[in-house]
């Protein structure tokens, strides 16, 4: 009987030791936002032929430097789309706001959409109030797409 005790405590041990996993964290001077893009976010929402379309971006701000790294994927687009810029805003959720820190893309540099989906990261340097604001109030601010058809913007995620 002993020695069926030590046995399952020995397997109890080592079961919980595999099913462990060490999650890396961010260093301290990195603030990452993922982002959900819907056209549903936008103001007023999306309901031409792209309202089908979605997104998500990884948003790194680095409070050392002021950089914004930028990695967005978007999908669902209809044939004929094609992206003309994106940035960050400082507006809440349900308002429509000025641009606060671009990614300085246009249609020009940004992917083609022709086969619905794309992918594009960049990295920029803010100014050290807006890398404060960002972080001080991230709900205050949202990352958006836009296209020709969408030109105010076809998908919107708050910072959170």
């Amino acid at each position: 009987m002993k020695r069926l005790a030590i046995l399952v405590s020995v397997l109890a041990i080592g079961t919980a030791a595999c099913g462990s996993k060490s999650t890396p964290t961010a260093p301290s001077n990195t603030t990452i936002f993922q982002v959900t893009l819907l056209p549903s976010n936008e103001v007023p929402p999306v309901t031409n032929g792209e309202n089908v379309a979605r997104g998500t971006a990884v948003i790194t701000v680095h409070k050392d430097t002021n950089a914004i790294d930028f990695s967005v994927n978007v999908n669902s687009f209809p044939a004929g789309s094609t992206l003309t810029a994106s940035h960050i805003h400082n507006g809440p959720a349900g308002v429509a706001a000025g641009v606060f820190v671009s990614t300085g893309l246009s249609s020009a540099t940004l992917p083609s959409v022709a086969s619905g989906s794309g992918t594009f990261s960049v990295t920029v340097t803010a100014t050290a109030d807006q890398v404060t604001q960002i972080l001080a109030n991230p709900a205050g601010f949202y990352f958006n797409v836009h296209t020709v058809a969408n030109g105010p913007g076809v998908m919107r995620g708050q910072l959170k």
